[in-house]
C-alpha cells in the first residue's frame, strides 16, 4: 500500500477535522496520483469530503470501528480487512486521517508527502518520516509556491 498526505513544517495535518491550509497544487497532485486507485479514509475524514460523497474516479473504503454503512464506501473494521480489500486493486492509498495513518503506516512502502512550509495550528499530526530511520526521501516530485506559501512534493520509500 501507499499513502498520500500534506504536512506542515511541524508535521501537523489538520485541525478540527479539516486542513487549516490547503493548496490547489496539492489537491491537483492528490487527484492525479490517486485516480483509478482504492483510497482508504476514516469516517471523520470522509465527513470533510465535499457532500460526504465518495471521491470520483476511485474505489472508496472507510476504516471505522463503528457498525455503520456509508453510501459509496466499502466499510472495513480492521487493518486486516483493508489489506484484504487492497489485494483486489492495482494501487491502494491511505488518505487519512491521523488514526487511519497510524494504523496503516506499517503496511505502506511508499509515502507521497506534500510539505507545506507554514505552521498553522494543528491538533492532528503525521509521524515525522524525516526522524524515522525506516524511511527516506527518494525523490522530489514537484516544488513551487502558491499564495506566498512554498511547498514540495516528495516520494518517501521504506528502507
Amino acid at each position: 500500500m501507499e499513502l498520500i498526505v500534506a504536512v506542515y513544517d511541524d508535521w501537523g495535518i489538520g485541525k478540527d477535522g479539516t486542513q487549516p491550509v490547503a493548496l490547489s497544487a496539492d489537491r491537483k497532485f492528490f487527484r492525479e496520483t490517486t485516480r483509478g486507485s482504492l483510497v482508504i479514509a476514516g469516517r471523520r475524514t470522509i465527513d470533510d469530503f465535499p457532500g460526504r460523497k465518495p471521491l470520483p474516479g476511485r474505489a472508496n473504503a472507510a476504516l471505522t470501528r463503528q457498525e455503520i454503512e456509508i453510501p459509496g464506501f466499502t466499510v472495513c473494521h480492521s487493518p486486516a480487512e483493508v489489506l484484504e480489500l487492497a489485494e483486489n486493486h492495482d494501487r491502494a492509498f491511505v488518505i487519512g486521517g491521523g488514526s487511519v495513518y497510524r494504523q496503516l503506516l506499517p503496511y505502506c512502502d511508499r509515502a507521497y508527502i506534500t510539505k507545506v512550509h507554514i505552521t498553522p495550528e494543528s491538533d492532528t499530526f503525521f509521524p515525522n518520516l524525516d526522524r524515522d530511520s525506516r524511511w527516506y526521501p527518494a525523490e522530489t516530485l514537484q516544488s513551487g509556491e502558491e499564495n506566498g506559501i512554498s511547498y514540495e512534493m516528495l516520494l518517501y520509500k521504506r528502507k
